[in-house]
């Protein structure tokens, strides 16, 4: 049974893989393959996964806001690229930052498609996955009932928003009793951000000052405008991807445009505080 596994997962990666390019993706270079041995040779990623970045020690929290967004519209685009511009509809099925891999410029790439599958029909659409993915990042139609569709991705990248810009794993001990880090999160939505941010991300002083969070003043009272508040507008993309049901979900289309625009509002913030400084 474990074989039989092994084998299905390296044909599934290697059939995800094989016809799609994106910069955002990780690349086969080349296989290997017989009765005995199965080998995937893929593109050498020396910086590490996304999350070791979130949790190792000792990293620089400066420009950690603009860089955690650049990581995260990186991913949006992959995944844009796998749902809605890729010959075939390719579900990854198992994202979460471990699968998210760094090239020697930090520019993030999606890896690890041993689940993966191809989706036929609509937007609609779902498929059966007999192997799951990773508890706390699986939505609820495909932990429940093992159908997997863009919008179960879409709820796996929502997740992913909350960790990186919580700190916050979803199997943190702290969730306990039927508190998830989405209702973490949704609890704290819109007033108290501030509670829930990462600590490195409030540390930044470029970002207390473009998002207006002094350690006395909370996002929402902020002198800075609705609009730029930059950590509202993520964490409410965060909160809709990861919502209960697909059809509150927006598509990857959606999240790579307004992630766009939010990383134009705040370097265009980060320019205007050089400026002024």
């Amino acid at each position: 049974m474990e074989v039989d596994r092994s084998v299905r997962s390296f044909d599934a990666e290697c059939h995800a893989l094989r016809m799609a390019r994106h910069r955002n993706l990780i690349k086969i270079l080349n296989t290997c393959s017989n009765l005995d041995f199965r080998a995937l040779l893929l593109q050498f990623m020396p910086n590490g996964s996304l999350e070791s970045y979130l949790y190792t020690e000792g990293r620089s929290c400066e420009g950690a806001l603009l860089k955690r967004l650049e990581i995260v519209l990186d991913v949006s685009m992959a995944m844009e690229y796998l749902h809605h511009r890729h010959h075939e509809v390719i579900l990854h099925c198992d994202l979460k930052p471990s699968n998210v891999l760094f090239d020697e410029d930090m520019i993030a790439h999606v890896a690890d498609f041993g689940i993966a599958k191809i989706l036929l029909g609509d937007d609609h659409s779902t498929v059966s996955a007999s192997m799951p993915g990773t508890i706390g990042y699986m939505a609820p139609e495909y932990a429940l009932m093992g159908q997997a569709s863009r919008k179960s991705d879409v709820f796996s990248f929502g997740i992913m928003i909350l960790e990186v810009f919580t700190g916050k794993r979803p199997t943190h001990p702290m969730f306990v009793g039927g508190l998830t880090l989405r209702q973490w999160v949704s609890q704290a939505f819109p007033r108290n951000l501030n509670n829930v941010a990462d600590e490195k991300l409030l540390q930044d002083e470029e970002a207390r000052l473009c998002i207006g969070n002094q350690t006395e003043i909370s996002l929402a009272s902020s002198s800075t405008s609705m609009d730029n508040n930059f950590l509202l507008s993520i964490f409410e993309v965060g909160l809709i991807c990861s919502s209960e049901s697909p059809e509150e979900r927006v598509s990857m289309n959606d999240v790579v445009s307004k992630l766009k625009d939010i990383k134009k509002d705040y370097s265009a913030a980060l320019q205007r505080l050089h400026i002024t400084r």
